[in-house]
């Protein structure tokens, strides 16, 4: 890749943002494709996120494209998008920002005068570039203009994110841009440049100014990318680690490698293993994947046998995680999710098991999250220098689908209580409980088969 100020560029742009660039052409208003999809397409990576900025007041964009959302401070306006109707256009005035008293919001917008004026406001140089159409665009590869004053093409090709101007002043503007930075690093595998990361690490407290939903969201993105481990890796370099998930940066250190054990890490680097290993893509699973151990500094115990002991380390475990879903605002369905997975990650698969014990287990962790604990067991072997699988594992999975084909509570029989007053002609009541829990029990110990004939003639000979 050549860096060069100002070039020439082919682009495949949907027919929506074709329709936007046309119009503000026609109304005689500048506006040029900016943001990450800038660097997106210079990385020859698919998008759906097109952002635009313009010369245009918003209530000006408002005429342009009628039926725009605008309900900020910011000269953001939002306009449908039929390619991808949950991304909304954001088309966005030049504007110039003063003062970051809550290190995450400007105190003053004003409206920029130029290109120039809003592209130096930007995080980095990667973020920084612009696209401007040549022509009235049409559909296919259309041809830009690919304004670069920073250097973005530079960074890309030596692949490192570094931040606009001086670091300390961008991460005092917007204390996010911290979390941004280690995202975007790991999302495109490129490392932090050195007065960044220096930077990073100089403010990383500053975090714990911005909303913590925010926060939870960048991190979701981390643990979402293609490279999770070495975006945890370098969130622990960075500092944040410290200061937003200070509970896993204590089990750095924490040994458990002794007689009898297969673990060779510490306990913070099995976790980091385990994660790298995590083949489920959900960020709650891979999250669940890097805590579920966050319980064993608390119980760790040397015997003097030299084995290590961390018992009741899963409840301890299952704690912590309860404060970690609160103090990051997770959802009610997240926090659910994660809290089970770390609870559970330990569950037995001795092949003397019964039935019962497995039909409780799948009740205690959802039919829904069994792949994914199977997910977060095999990365825990792994992370800790096991085998992936064993055959008391193998054998598990088996059972696991086999005991589904079974009901698992009364709802699951092929009959209910209208059958059960219609057959033995009784009014409702509790006695028509009693006859299914009964049914239920003949069902599950495999007396009656749970086929509707079977269970209507063992209704009649009661």
């Amino acid at each position: 890749m050549t860096y060069n100020n100002s070039m020439e560029i082919k682009v495949q742009v949907p027919p929506s943002v074709l329709e936007v660039l046309n119009k503000f052409a026609l109304a005689k208003y500048e506006i040029y494709i900016v943001g990450g999809v800038v660097r997106d397409a210079l990385l020859g990576r698919v998008t759906n996120d097109w952002d635009f900025t313009t010369n245009a007041t918003p209530e000006e964009i408002l005429k342009i494209i009628p039926g725009g959302l605008y309900n900020n401070d910011f000269g953001t306006v939002f306009t449908d998008n039929p390619d991808d109707p949950g991304r909304p256009h954001e088309i966005t005035t030049f504007r110039k920002e003063e003062g970051y008293r809550d290190f995450r919001h400007p105190d003053k917008v004003s409206w920029g005068q130029s290109l120039e004026d809003d592209l130096s406001r930007r995080e980095s140089p990667i973020s920084a570039m612009a696209l401007k159409a040549k022509a009235a665009p049409k559909t296919g590869p259309s041809t830009f203009e690919l304004i670069d004053k920073y250097g973005g093409q530079k960074d890309l090709e030596n692949k490192i994110f570094r931040a606009l101007g001086d670091p300390n002043e961008r991460f005092n503007e917007d204390a996010l841009r911290m979390m941004r930075a280690v995202r975007i690093a790991s999302e495109l595998g490129f490392k932090l440049e050195e007065e960044t990361l220096y930077a990073i690490k100089k403010n990383a407290a500053l975090i714990n100014k911005i909303a913590k939903e925010r926060v939870k969201e960048e991190l979701f993105k981390i643990l979402s990318s293609p490279n999770p481990y070495e975006g945890i890796l370098l969130f622990k370099e960075s500092g944040l680690m410290q200061e937003i998930l200070p509970e896993l940066e204590k089990t750095f250190g924490v040994e458990q490698k002794s007689p009898g054990r297969h673990h060779i890490f510490d306990v913070g680097n099995h976790l980091l293993m385990s994660l790298k290993h995590c083949k489920s893509t959900n960020p709650v699973v891979r999250l669940a994947t890097l805590i579920h151990d966050i319980g064993k500094p608390v119980t760790y115990k040397k015997l003097k046998s030299g084995v290590i002991t961390f018992y009741n380390h899963e409840m301890v475990s299952t704690k912590i995680t309860e404060n970690i879903a609160e103090r990051l605002k997770l959802s009610n369905k997240e926090k659910e999710k994660l809290i089970t997975h770390v609870r559970w990650h330990q569950f037995t698969v001795d092949e003397r098991q019964t039935d019962s014990a497995i039909r409780r287990f799948i009740r205690n962790v959802g039919a829904e999250n069994l792949d994914d604990m199977l997910a977060l067991r095999i990365a825990d072997r792994l992370g800790g220098g096991a085998r992936e699988t064993s055959w008391r594992l193998e054998e598990f999975k088996k059972r696991l689908v086999e005991v589904q084909k079974e009901p698992f509570t009364v709802r699951d029989l092929k009959i209910d209580g209208n059958d059960v007053m219609k057959t033995l002609k009784l009014k409702p009541g509790p006695k028509v409980g009693e006859i299914l829990e009964k049914l239920f029990a003949e069902v599950v110990d495999k007396k009656i088969e749970n086929k509707k004939e079977a269970l209507l003639k063992k209704l009649s000979s009661l």
